[in-house]
């Protein structure tokens, strides 16, 4: 399944510190024929299903994924449990594994597994499941989902229950509950309720923080951060959506192992800004690396730069991500959205404020993670590391196939042997080149290769034309392609160069 590398870095950290604690199944012995709760969906019946419900929440699974076994009876539990509210609240379940139903899959943007989407109205609205993975936390979210998107506070025992000191919230103020004003604000609702709770009054005196005398429409963020509560009254949709937005993202995004913060480090991967990481010893001058931090952050927040700082103590997935080690924190990185790293490690809290100045004027070369070259290269398929593909790859005047792997990936290793295979066979063949490079381990050119799972095979022929491989994975079929595809050119000078040898033994003897 296609993930890009932002989602990649974000499912790597995210997976050091997240314990989702799905129980198994407390009745192991129940009966086989007992009713199930969570529809069974594909391709020739999801629509028509789908289409006869206002509100039903889809899972897309994959047989073989553990985080999928793990939630399938805590699924079934709250299907069954969801199945007796007013009115029922429908769980399904699709198999997007199976061949017949990725193209299903990708309609709805599955990316993992896995994913829960909440769909509305007949298919006329999806969004993202975010809520809880346990029974009860899924029942108590999908009945909250399924009312109404804002709730009307009355009292301010209504405010206390709505809004509480660990999440945000938003509020929309009214001197009554209608007009123009109003209306967006429901909209705004309807469209961003996955993402976090609404409220609406006419009396801002009943609310726990803010200015309780209002006079026109006013909507109001509640949050456990920054300045806690921030207000607009421009209800332009686009003007509220760019207000809550960055409302609603902390000016420096805490990353560690506590869970509250787990929601911003979220929002943060999934900003479209550049981002800049901070990793270092939470335990060690963390007030003023913060302090100096946050200064910096103010000041770049409206050049499209988040911020982030983590703790060394859940971090060591994102050191990986990037080729850093731990004894070079307290480090700074930024990365553009074109994949570019940019690193200063070792860093001082008083260097942080001119390093990031030095990298929004140009100045920082980007850095680029690269195994070590090998010492030694004369196995039959070639080792390539980022810094050797520019040799090896583009600059060598050969044909190249070469393969994207992951060491952990079960499909590179049963191709090995049979690249092994054609390698050997290409061996006395000076214009063909079977390389391979560890696309965990090593930076790639976006704008050239796109490697989106693995094992992906390119074919770069000598004059420079970059071929993607779909075909049967066997040594017939790799060959067979190579042959059709290389430089015609570097073919005829392979045949002038066999010539020349077969010439000068004649004349030898």
């Amino acid at each position: 399944m296609a993930i890009s590398k932002v989602s990649f870095l974000l499912v790597s950290l995210l997976a050091l510190f997240a314990s989702i604690s799905a129980s198994e199944s407390t009745d192991s012995s129940a009966s086989s024929d007992a009713k199930e709760f969570v529809l069974t969906l594909d391709h020739t019946n999801f629509s028509e299903t789908v289409a006869k419900h206002d509100f039903i929440v889809v899972e897309f699974y994959a047989p073989w994924c553990g985080h999928c076994k793990s939630l399938a009876p805590e699924y079934e539990k709250a299907a069954s449990l969801l199945s007796s509210h007013d009115p029922p609240i429908v769980l399904a379940k699709v198999d997007a594994n199976e061949d017949s139903n990725k193209e299903l899959a990708s309609e709805y943007d599955v990316k993992g597994y896995p994913t829960l989407k909440i769909v509305r109205n007949g298919g006329k609205y999806i969004q993202e499941y975010k809520g809880p993975r346990e029974a009860e936390g899924i029942v108590e979210y999908l009945k909250k989902q399924s009312g109404p998107a804002s709730v009307e506070i009355k009292s301010a025992d209504d405010a206390t229950t709505l809004i509480g000191d660990q999440k945000v919230v938003i509020v929309g103020i009214f001197p009554e509950l209608s007009g123009e004003e109003y209306t967006s604000f429901q909209a705004l609702a309807e469209k961003l309720r996955s993402d976090y709770e609404f409220g609406h009054t006419t009396d801002a005196k009943l609310l726990p923080r803010g200015e309780s005398s209002v006079k026109k429409p006013t909507l109001r963020l509640f949050k456990p951060f920054d300045e806690l509560v921030v207000d607009s009254q421009d209800f332009n949709a686009e003007a509220l959506e760019k207000f809550v937005e960055e409302s609603s993202t902390p000016t420096v995004t805490i990353f560690s192992k506590d869970p509250a913060h787990h929601p911003y480090v979220i929002k943060f991967f999934n900003s479209p800004n550049a981002k800049a990481l901070l990793f270092m010893n939470f335990s060690i001058d963390f007030d003023s690396y913060k302090s100096k931090y946050e200064q910096v952050a103010k000041e770049y927040k409206s050049k499209g730069i988040s911020f982030l700082l983590g703790d060394l103590d859940a971090s060591s997935g994102a050191l990986q991500y990037f080729g850093l080690k731990e004894d070079q924190v307290p480090l700074i990185i930024v990365q553009t959205n074109d994949g570019k790293k940019y690193v200063k490690d070792k860093v001082e809290a008083d260097q942080i404020a001119s390093w990031i100045q030095d990298y929004s004027e140009g100045k920082v070369a980007a850095h680029r993670k690269s195994e070590p070259i090998p010492e030694s290269n004369d196995e039959p398929v070639k080792v390539v590391v980022a810094d050797t593909l520019q040799d090896i790859v583009f600059n060598s005047g050969k044909n190249v196939f070469l393969e994207f792997y992951a060491p952990w990936c079960g499909h590179c290793q049963k191709l090995a042997p049979i690249l092994d295979e054609v390698a050997v066979s290409f061996e006395n063949d000076k214009d063909i080149v079977i390389a391979k490079l560890d696309a965990t381990a090593n930076d790639l050119p976006d704008d050239t290769f796109d490697v989106k799972g693995y094992p992906t095979l390119y074919f770069r022929t000598a004059s420079g034309n970059v071929l993607s491989y779909d075909g049967d994975r066997t040594k017939e079929e790799i060959i067979d392609f190579i042959q059709k595809n290389r430089d015609p050119a570097a073919k005829q000078s392979s045949i002038e160069e066999t010539s020349s040898e077969q010439t000068s033994s004649k004349d030898e003897l």
